[in-house]
């Protein structure tokens, strides 16, 4: 009789965790699903007299969770990857310049701003729009990434890009204080744009 009870304890137990694990997948993997369809868009190069010039928006990047925990103090970090590539005839493409960059967002409650770091400008913008913040914090807009002097004439070039949600935007302690943390992760594919020179 003791054997059964406990044999029953088990199914239901298991029965329950099996249940709570589809609960729990049902509701999150939309917001999952929401948070990994961040893209690039609007990606061009162009130039000025002297320098190659980048020039991208960064879409569906925010999620709710993100917005909270800015709100609450925890800064949101994005990591941007650009790389220039020099074409060649019968050899592997030859990479010449690599640049890694952040944007980084944080809010003054007492305040009610936000501030909005770009390393690739070396400068701070101050905001009280969220909304303009997140259009700050997700483009990029003639950021000077070669010098033209370098460029072979009648060469081809291929710029690649990327972004990241930076790991290190949740504190360590706060993986376990929030089961979803996953959700915050996003990584775009890499983005590129063939050009003559």
């Amino acid at each position: 009789m003791f054997l059964k009870r406990t044999l029953k304890r088990i199914q239901f137990t298991e029965l329950f965790y099996h249940v709570l694990f589809f609960i729990v997948v049902a509701v999150f993997q939309p917001l999952q699903l929401q948070a990994q369809e961040a893209t690039i868009t609007d990606f061009t190069v162009s130039n000025s007299e002297i320098q190659l010039l980048l020039y991208l928006s960064l879409q569906d990047c925010f999620t709710d969770e993100m917005e909270t925990a800015i709100h609450n103090g925890i800064p949101a970090t994005f990591t941007f990857y650009v790389e220039l590539y020099q074409k060649r005839k019968a050899l592997p493409d030859k990479k010449i310049s690599t640049h890694n960059f952040n944007h980084i967002m944080d809010y003054d409650s007492l305040k009610k701003e936000y501030r909005i770091q770009k390393a690739e400008k070396k400068e701070d913008k101050l905001t009280s729009s969220l909304a303009e913040a997140k259009t700050l914090m997700s483009e990029i807009n003639g950021f000077e990434f070669f010098p033209l002097a370098q460029l072979d004439a009648d060469s081809e070039y291929i710029v690649r890009v990327k972004a990241k949600l930076a790991k290190k935007t949740l504190p360590l302690y706060f993986h376990y204080l929030i089961p979803f943390s996953s959700l915050w992760d996003f990584e775009t594919d890499w983005h590129k744009l063939v050009f003559y020179f």
